[in-house]
């Protein structure tokens, strides 16, 4: 079984190519906390949590590579996503970008991502893994 860092590095080595993961799960099941220790292998040394009011977190590794961190819990619609810009956010060469609640905008996702579901049985969470 892997501990959260080696299956955050694992994740980013197996998403590397197409740059996006998406992180489905419940409240409170552990997304952000993944998010977080990928930033933290990424380099990221500003992370300070989910972007639940902000909606876009956006970091800039050492070589200039961007990562986009996005938390659409409190979007009503796919409309409120196109407003902010996720059409031009998703043009970004070289970007990482990290989706918690990708169900929100189901429809505008790209063709090829990474999805992993986090479900959590009391203490213990389950990892399950997609590719799309």
């Amino acid at each position: 079984m892997l501990n959260l860092p080696e299956l955050a590095s694992s994740l980013l080595d197996y998403a590397k190519k197409d740059r996006f993961i998406a992180f489905a799960g419940n409240l409170g099941a552990g997304k952000t906390t993944l998010i977080g220790e990928m930033l933290n292998i990424l380099g990221v040394k500003d992370f300070n949590g989910s972007p639940t009011f902000s909606i876009v977190n956006e970091y800039l590794l050492e070589n200039g590579d961007p990562i986009l961190h996005f938390d659409f819990y409190r979007l009503k619609n796919e409309e409120e996503a196109l407003d902010i810009g996720w059409d031009e956010y998703l043009q970004r060469e070289k970007a990482w970008i990290f989706v918690e609640w990708p169900e929100k905008i189901e429809n505008l996702l790209p063709p090829h991502f990474l999805l992993v579901k986090i479900e959590q049985e009391s203490q213990k969470r389950t990892y399950k893994l997609k590719m799309f």
